[in-house]
């Protein structure tokens, strides 16, 4: 045969074939160097040689046709691979450049301002931007029309031109207090002869406020300087996260952990860089639980500023990244490093927000466990910002660890230095200095409510339960519903924050000796009604456990015993969503038993941990709640909410454990204080006109209509006056 091994014929042609694909095998590379240099040679010469050029090369080289023509397939097919690498290395730097381009000038964008009027830069929908503008017009033209055919019945002629109108400074807003009358309201201190509310530009729920400070460029050895600071921040966090005793002991009150700080100081030694302030207290506290998300997916959403204030409402009022340090490997996140900035908050006008800038580094740990680290990060070439910044976080953050189906295990630490520019207000004092209103297990229960609804929100299935009389028929519906509500609990939260974007003036209205604080801001961002908004709102104490005042609000029964807007009407739940496995957690959509506005509804999202609890409602008409039902997109409907906030006011009571017993480690501390910080916060919409000033009848109607909410409230809950 012609492949024959020459042997006897007495083999079987299996036993032929077998020996000749052996024989093939062994003559597979047998390549000599002077050959394979030979071929090499000619491939630079020309890779694709005709026969020609084959039968030479056999000749010379001794080998057949055959294994010339294969090498050289091979050759070229091994030299592509080559280049296709080399290419793809190339583009890979070249995306990466552009990300970290793209991401500089996003960043840059956002600190934009018009050269001509020094405002924020124009929205990213141009459509959107001149219809808003031509209704505008439209409308400013009918009210110059209507103007200007009254004032030519007084003066007996058409009017043909109006004189040039001034234009109206909106910096502020000053009201003479001798125009109240005898409502009883007066200002704190020897300011008490005016009342000034500042009308910000574009202050809305959505936009981010100007920094406080602007981080100069960084140069290299900035960014190695924060290589070492988020590596050595991450061992440390890795230890706090992972050893018990005697670096944490238990709490003999409530069984919380607590950082012994000698042996804190003994095991992480640092250098005399910061000097000791005496006035400076120290936060820290660690706490544990599962929520109902990956640990890819959280590592993911914690190194998005959007996305994380997204997912922590109640906590994040402003997040940002002001520069990228270094990209995640193959585009991940893990060895991501970030200069952020961000302002945490308490739901309360008399809580000061917390503002910190940090590196925020994230590292996979190992296969399914992440961790992700904050510290603070002072800025040495600026010594005067040192003493204006009161907030400085020590090495915090979490481990979020894979569990099965698909769950996560997260250890919490918060552990920050803090140096209150003054006392916190009496009434939260006990909850700040616990540690409570911004430590670890208001964090971790914040996040196990949101990781639970947003499994809530991904689930396609539609139980009855979930709505009442089959008003949300379809899966989109829920979703566009629940992303309708999230959006208006987000605002209500931006709403009361203190954040910079705010400037709050007390009234005092004989109603408590807290008094109702107001502040003024302008709407123009889709999804909110355009014009001049008063948001008002006051604090107050109850001697009522915070789960009986969040039941209270929740149900739809007693609604006519506190919403003083509803006349004492009956109110009736036409849909519900369940949005996490605590009762209390959801949404609904409530009718009001009123003639006059049949076409209004109701749309309200209760939530509830053992950090607190929130009830927030909105008036939305029915075309609006169709629209959202029907699964269409929700933005542009434009919500304006009120609501309650009811938080611990943390001293414990030993009576109240009964209350909600519950088996969800997420809820597992519900009930256990006695008395309960209770905010009530209003918004109303002065003038749809954003230029318009701000009318004190507005100002008196928002005071007593909190005045008269909270009489209502104490009397149904028995409480003393």
């Amino acid at each position: 045969m012609e492949y024959g091994s020459g042997g006897g014929g007495s083999q079987s042609p299996g036993e032929q074939d077998g020996s000749d694909s052996q024989e093939r095998r062994k003559r597979y590379h047998r390549h000599t160097a002077n050959q394979i240099q030979r071929l090499e040679s000619m491939f630079k010469e020309c890779p694709h040689p005709d026969e020609k050029q084959r039968l030479q090369l056999s000749r010379e080289l001794g080998l057949a046709p055959r294994q010339i023509k294969f090498w050289f397939q091979n050759r070229r097919t091994q030299m592509k691979a080559q280049h296709e690498r080399a290419d793809n290395c190339a583009l890979r730097a070249d995306n990466d450049k552009i990300r970290c381009e793209n991401i500089a000038i996003r960043e840059a964008l956002k600190n934009v301002i018009c050269p001509s009027c020094g405002g924020p830069p124009l929205n990213d929908d141009s459509y959107f931007d001149d219809q808003k503008l031509r209704l505008e017009n439209a409308h400013l033209k009918e009210e110059l029309d209507r103007v200007s055919s009254i004032a030519a019945k007084y003066i007996g002629r058409p009017i043909s031109q109006l004189p040039p109108v001034q234009p109206i400074h909106i910096s502020s807003l000053d009201l003479s207090m001798a125009s109240f009358g005898n409502q009883g309201m007066v200002g704190p201190g020897p300011a008490s002869s005016s009342l000034n509310l500042d009308l910000l530009p574009a202050g809305t729920s959505s936009s981010v406020p100007n920094l406080p400070y602007q981080p100069p460029c960084l140069s290299d050895m900035d960014k190695s300087l924060m290589s070492d600071i988020a590596s050595n921040a991450m061992e440390e966090l890795l230890r706090l996260l992972q050893t018990n005793e005697p670096l944490w002991l238990k709490s003999n009150i409530d069984g919380r952990d607590v950082l012994s700080c000698d042996t804190y100081e003994r095991m992480f030694p640092k250098p005399n860089s910061r000097p000791k302030n005496p006035n400076v207290r120290v936060e820290a506290s660690r706490d544990s639980g599962v929520v109902f998300m990956n640990s890819l997916a959280l590592a993911d959403m914690f190194m998005d500023p959007n996305k994380w204030t997204e997912l922590f409402p109640t906590i994040v009022s402003a997040a940002r990244t002001i520069q990228v340090i270094s990209s995640g490997m193959m585009g991940g996140c893990s060895g991501s490093l970030q200069l952020m900035y961000e302002e945490l908050q308490v739901l309360s006008p008399l809580v000061s927000t917390r503002e910190f800038y940090f590196l925020r580094y994230c590292q996979q740990i190992e296969q399914g466990t992440w961790a992700v680290v904050d510290v603070s990060y002072d800025f040495p070439q600026d010594s005067h910002f040192a003493p204006q910044f009161r907030s400085h976080r020590r090495p915090s953050g979490c481990l979020i660890q894979d569990m099965p189906d698909g769950h996560s295990k997260i250890t919490w630490v918060e552990h920050v230095e803090i140096e209150d520019k003054t006392l916190p207000h009496r009434l939260y004092r006990n909850l700040i200095y616990s540690g409570m209103a911004f430590g670890a297990e208001r964090w971790l229960a914040t996040l196990q409510r949101m990781c639970e609804r947003l499994t809530y929100l991904m689930v396609t299935s539609n139980p009855t339960r979930d709505n009442l009389g089959g008003v949300i028929s379809s899966p989109e519906g829920k979703r566009s519903m629940m992303k309708l509500a999230h959006r208006m609990v987000t605002n209500f939260c931006a709403s009361i924050s203190t954040s910079s974007g705010h400037r709050w003036t007390t009234l005092s209205a004989g109603l408590n000796e807290i008094g109702v604080r107001v502040t003024v801001h302008k709407n123009t961002d889709p999804g909110q009604p355009n014009g001049v908004v008063l948001s008002a709102a006051t604090t107050i104490w109850l001697p009522t456990p915070p789960h009986t005042v969040f039941n209270f609000f929740k149900d739809e029964r007693k609604r006519p015993q506190w919403d003083v807007l509803s006349n004492g009407n009956v109110v009736q739940e036409v849909a519900h969503i369940a949005n996490g496995s605590h009762p209390g957690n959801s949404i609904s959509v409530l009718r009001a038993f009123n003639t006059s506005q049949n076409n209004m509804l109701i749309l309200q999202e209760s939530c509830i941990d053992s950090s607190g609890s929130l009830v927030v409602y909105c008036p939305v008409d029915m075309p609006s709640i169709n629209i959202a039902m029907s699964g269409e997109d929700p933005s542009y409907i434009p919500l304006l909410p009120n609501g309650f906030t009811i938080l611990p006011d943390g001293q414990p009571d030993q009576e109240a454990g009964d209350g909600a017993s519950t088996s969800s480690n997420a809820n597992r501390n519900i009930g256990r204080f006695g008395g309960s910080l209770v905010t009530v916060a209003f918004q109303i919409l002065v003038s749809s006109l954003p230029s318009a000033k701000l009318n004190m009848e507005s100002v008196t109607t928002v005071n007593n209509l909190i005045g008269s909410t909270i009489q209502q409230i104490k009397a149904s809950l028995s409480c003393p006056t």
